[in-house]
């Protein structure tokens, strides 16, 4: 088989699992996270692949970026889940995966859209985990495909700038759970955080986090913070661009902390940040950043209103402006898109 034969087979690959009631919420949800984890594996795999079908340092994908991700509809225990990953873009030195995600009901072959995500990847020398591998090229349908892929390059390059702007502010200490505030559906009474030691099954195969890993950790915090906040069944619906600041080596203690930002009349808006400091070293630095967002679900599955959000001060009434403008930003681009398929 020749290398563009090679590249054209390893451009993409489906991942099949059926979910179990250890991926899964005590009303049967599965959660977000579990399914990050899967778009994560699917796409670190086929990157993994086309980027070694050229000679030179062996190398493996590593996980900058995730882009808004929308869950489609709720997946549940015992559904087979279809993982799709595709190499849509090549740049000089990062890929674009586009993946979807399908729900099947093993009793009736019924399937439903569950998830789509697009992720970014960079091929990192198995010798030096700080050299970045030039990126085979791929084939593109048309130099139509090629411009517009470009341009999703360009787009979330100039995003992932603008974050670095703030990935440094620091997060308050989660209060103590003995101190909790009386006031309740306040920030404070429901910011959470959760610390972890990675260890050699949380890594890949240069002893680096899977970001797969450090995804499910940000989704469980996020689904503590919104289950405190409603006192409810809590789903999620989207995550907004999650971006790997830094890596994190195995060994690593890890502080994932949440943080309600934005309260609308059917969904919440947590702030998720990952900071990670060495055993030696202690000092920690921002790995990870991102925003999820989370409905309130009845017995039956459907939306329940979310209790309103108490601001405490000009810097929450700050997050709450800029959470304000993100889902007002999200709702315009849904009913745009939702006008394009009429």
């Amino acid at each position: 088989m020749s290398a563009l034969e090679m590249r054209e087979a390893s451009s993409s690959l489906q991942l099949c699992r059926i979910m179990m009631p250890d991926d899964a919420n005590i009303m049967g949800n599965v959660h977000g996270g579990t399914i990050l984890k899967m778009i994560e594996e699917a796409g670190g795999i086929v990157c993994t692949r086309h980027c070694n079908t050229q000679s030179g340092d062996r190398c493996v994908a590593v996980l900058v970026r995730v882009e808004k991700t929308e869950f489609l509809a709720p997946v549940f225990i015992g559904e087979l889940v279809h993982v799709s990953a595709e190499i849509t873009y090549a740049s000089k030195h990062s890929l674009e995966i586009q993946v979807k995600v399908m729900a099947e009901n093993i009793l009736t072959g019924a399937k439903k859209p569950a998830n789509k995500a697009a992720l970014w990847y960079v091929p990192c020398s198995m010798q030096n985990a700080d050299k970045i591998i030039e990126v085979p090229p791929i084939k593109y349908a048309s130099a139509e495909e090629e411009e517009e892929g470009k341009k999703r390059y360009e787009a979330q390059k100039k995003e992932r700038e603008e974050t670095k702007a703030r990935i440094e502010e620091v997060m308050p200490p989660t209060p103590n759970p003995e101190d909790t505030p009386k006031e309740l559906h306040t920030v404070s009474s429901s910011q959470s955080s959760l610390i972890q030691l990675m260890g050699p099954s949380d890594c890949m195969l240069h002893d680096y986090v899977r970001g797969g890993t450090i995804m499910k950790l940000m989704d469980e915090v996020a689904g503590i913070v919104a289950a405190r906040h409603c006192n409810t069944n809590i789903v999620t619906a989207s995550v907004d661009a999650i971006n790997f600041h830094r890596k994190v080596k195995k060994g690593c203690v890890v502080t994932v902390t949440g943080r309600l930002t934005f309260v609308s009349n059917r969904s919440i808006e947590i702030e998720v940040l990952v900071d990670a400091a060495s055993m030696e070293e202690k000092e920690k630095y921002r790995a990870v950043s991102a925003f999820f967002t989370f409905i309130s679900l009845d017995k039956d599955n459907k939306p329940l209103p979310v209790p309103p959000l108490k601001i405490e001060g000009e810097e929450e009434q700050r997050r709450f402006d800029e959470g304000n403008a993100r889902y007002l930003q999200n709702k315009a681009k849904r009913l745009a898109a939702k006008e394009r398929r009429q």
